[in-house]
């Protein structure tokens, strides 16, 4: 049981199951904003569907890449993603078939719940839910042949619709909507950058094409940078349409992000993208505080 414990920990990555609830709720907490009342039976209901629907993304991607994953040499990402330190499915400690189970146990519950939403809202949230558990596939298999980082533009989709769907919880497809997405999905592919740049070791001996392996770790710097001064820009814009809060913490979640841009480009090593990633995350924690801070003061 001990072993079952710690290999499902692993494959949901559970110690940052706390992220993604506050995520998802920052947009649902826009939407009250937007569109006036509040409710916490709703609140809870929403972080509900963003943790068990993130989870199940999270089992998805281990399930789809298992047979790749067993030719991992390094393992200090997976050391860093994952609490006791495995992939559960390489390692034989649970098997494909139970792994595949869970993803669709995960899904089912929160599509089940999301399908209690009042009209329209229930067909927005689980549309995204569809769609991103799609992209999550084809960004795993696509990314095995390519000559261009098509996977991952189209991969990242997924994790920039997220709080977009906490929006549509309550809210409807908006401006307010859309600049959450403009705003996030920079972010996403710079973060994606900093993961592969860190996992570059494993990613060449999976014969992985990602960012590093099609460009090099010179080129990928690039990336994460570019797309880190492009998500600077919509934090700007978006933030300006959400009041001086939540200004002051995207300006506190950009020096974060500066950071880590830093470490990236002065190292343009693994080593030096595992030192950046926490301050990447922690930008995030930061921005979902601040949009939720900023609804409430």
């Amino acid at each position: 049981m001990r072993k079952t414990l710690a290999a499902l920990a692993d494959l949901t990555r559970a110690h940052f199951f706390f992220v993604w609830p506050l995520l998802f709720c920052s947009g649902l907490a826009l939407a009250f904003e937007n569109y006036g009342g509040f409710s916490w039976e709703l609140v809870g209901r929403a972080a509900l569907i963003g943790l068990l629907g993130f989870e199940a993304g999270f089992v998805l991607n281990d399930y789809v890449d298992w047979e790749y994953d067993r030719r991992d040499v390094n393992g200090s990402l997976t050391r860093y993603w994952r609490p006791f330190g495995e992939r559960p499915i390489p390692a034989g400690k649970l098997s494909p078939r139970a792994a595949n189970a869970l993803f669709l146990a995960l899904a089912g519950l929160a599509a089940a719940l999301a399908a209690t939403l009042p009209s329209p809202h229930n067909l927005y949230v689980l549309g995204i839910m569809g769609y991103s558990y799609l992209a999550e596939y084809f960004y795993q298999t696509k990314k095995r042949n390519q000559a261009v980082p098509v996977a991952q533009m189209v991969g990242r989709t997924d994790f920039a619709l997220f709080p977009v769907a906490g929006y549509l919880v309550y809210g409807n497809p908006d401006v307010t909507a859309l600049l959450f997405f403009l705003f996030f999905y920079p972010w996403t592919l710079a973060h994606l950058g900093a993961n592969d740049i860190a996992d570059i070791v494993n990613d060449r001996a999976r014969g992985m094409a990602t960012v590093p392996v099609l460009y090099g770790m010179k080129g990928a710097a690039v990336w994460v940078f570019g797309f880190s001064a492009v998500h600077a820009g919509m934090a700007l814009v978006f933030g300006l349409t959400l009041g001086p809060v939540t200004i002051a913490g995207f300006g506190a979640g950009l020096v974060l992000l500066g950071a880590a841009n830093y470490l990236i480009l002065q190292g343009k090593s693994a080593d030096a993208a595992m030192r950046a990633l926490p301050l990447m995350h922690g930008s995030l924690l930061v921005y979902a505080a601040a949009i939720i801070a900023g609804t409430v003061l």
